[in-house]
């Protein structure tokens, strides 16, 4: 049995019904209804942050140990519903049934383990150059910060932005993606039911243009993280940085894998498609480049063609499927135009490249050459281009020519080409013989070049720099 949700406002600690104007429907399957959602505007935002500042103080006046108990409470909660919240996400992201219950797993643990940060000290003691002088540091939060996060994943990201926002002691007003605001308020019911006072966590529907930048230009956000597109992070950037608030961004991934002659057929071929077409393609993380070098290419490319049948497109809630609808109708026509280009410029299609409603088919491009929309811009979709690449040196430059760095790998053999790809490589997360995509929780994540504004890292006990300013307090004796 399904339930369509009425997706509402969370100010103050109450849910804010308003005017309806959109819905949510699964993307596999048009007759499952899966939200109602209203929208705020200008105003709305205006009244959420001011109940967020208020209660901020509040907040901030608990210890670490008080907060992280509620953090890791809200994760316990979280986890004892992993099967209803993982099926509407499913049923609004589009994802498998299997990779949404990993996602909100992964939330869990987020919270749990930002519960447990919370119990560390939260500065450090430094020797003075004066006598009878000691000196030490304290983190201080922000004060409220706003959090754009994305569709792709729904529950992860707000939990990874919202945790360590929360153990530093800020209050959060969030916008969560439209297409996807289910999940998010499953988090926000966890948060309240584990004990955060009211108005410390806050939710705000509505278009990014009009909410989003509302949230970004309110003088009383100090800090602002947003994960999501180039051309909207760079706007995010230079509103905020305008008026002097801390900003963090992560956007879009071109990502490569580059297999050598070395390396094993079957074993690239499983990397390459579990990071081209896991998550259907939609994650800042997938593998979009294949940079093959000339022993590899043809026997990579048959063996990975044949991966592709492994991935037929289904609706992610039923048993064995293995890649999910595409997201959205807009998102199905980016992927199906870049193939459009893609075989224009000269690019063939080596497999896939078909849809049955947002059932895309995992999609395999020979001949791309470098030059290619389809191998320098961001597709986030389930399509991978394949690039020859002169040699382990001329693959490397191949890597590093986009204008993106978010996450690299290599499947080798050799220690040598992994010393040197680890250092030559542009790119915030480098695997070797592993997808590009997937990463742990405790270690630091971000990109550079126009994968990150490069400034502050997410995950990881460093995710709580961004959202913590440093006070140095010198103690002389009396």
């Amino acid at each position: 049995m399904t339930s369509t949700y009425r997706i509402t406002h969370l100010i103050d600690g109450e849910w804010m019904d308003g005017e309806t104007v959109d819905e949510r429907v699964n993307p596999a399957d048009s007759a499952d209804k899966v939200a109602e959602i209203v929208a705020g505007d200008a105003d709305t935002v205006d009244r959420a942050v001011h109940a967020a500042a208020r209660a901020q103080r509040e907040w901030a006046a608990k210890t670490g140990p008080q907060r992280g108990a509620i953090l890791t409470e809200a994760g316990r909660l979280v986890r004892s519903r992993v099967e209803t919240i993982a099926r509407d996400l499913t049923r609004e992201e589009g994802k498998t049934l299997g990779e949404a219950t990993g996602e909100v797993t992964r939330a869990a643990d987020i919270l749990e383990f930002f519960g447990a940060e919370c119990w560390r000290s939260s500065g450090i003691t430094l020797p003075s150059g004066v006598p009878g002088t000691h000196v030490y540091t304290r983190r201080e939060p922000m004060g409220v910060v706003g959090l754009i996060t994305p569709w792709n994943f729904p529950i992860a990201i707000p939990a990874w932005k919202a945790a360590p926002a929360l153990a530093a002691g800020n209050a959060v007003v969030m916008k969560p993606a439209q297409l996807t605001t289910v999940s998010t308020m499953h988090l926000a019911n966890a948060l309240i039911e584990a004990g955060l006072p009211a108005g410390v966590f806050t939710l705000v529907h509505g278009k990014g243009s009009v909410v989003g930048n509302a949230i970004v230009e309110h003088e009383l956000v100090k800090a602002v993280s947003f994960t999501g597109s180039n051309a909207v992070g760079t706007e995010i950037g230079r509103l905020a940085s305008g008026r002097g608030a801390r900003v963090q961004l992560e956007m879009g991934g071109k990502n490569p894998v580059i297999v050598l002659d070395d390396a094993d057929v079957e074993r690239a071929a499983d990397i390459i498609a579990a990071g081209a077409f896991g998550l259907t393609g939609q994650a800042c993380t997938a593998t979009s480049r294949a940079i093959l070098t000339p022993g590899a290419y043809d026997a990579v490319a048959e063996a990975l063609v044949r991966r592709t049948a492994e991935f037929a497109p289904g609706n992610g809630l039923d048993a064995g499927v293995k890649m999910g609808a595409v997201v959205s109708e807009s998102q199905l026509n980016t992927d199906v135009s870049y193939l459009e280009i893609a075989e224009r410029e000269g690019a063939t299609v080596l497999a896939g490249g078909g849809s049955a409603g947002l059932l895309f088919q995992p999609t395999v491009l020979g001949d791309v050459r470098p030059n290619h929309r389809v191998a320098r811009e961001e597709v986030f979709g389930p399509v991978v281009s394949l690039i020859r690449a002169r040699d382990e040196d001329h693959a490397i430059e191949l890597a590093n020519d986009t204008e993106f760095g978010l996450s690299a790998a290599l499947v080798t053999q050799r220690l040598s080409s992994i010393a040197k790809f680890v250092e030559r490589v542009q790119a915030g997360v480098v695997k070797i013989n592993r997808p590009t995509g997937g990463v742990d929780l405790n270690v630091p994540f971000g990109g550079v070049k126009g994968s990150s504004n490069n400034a502050y890292r997410e995950q990881g006990s460093q995710a709580l720099d961004f959202y913590s300013w440093t006070k140095s307090v010198y103690l002389g004796d009396a």
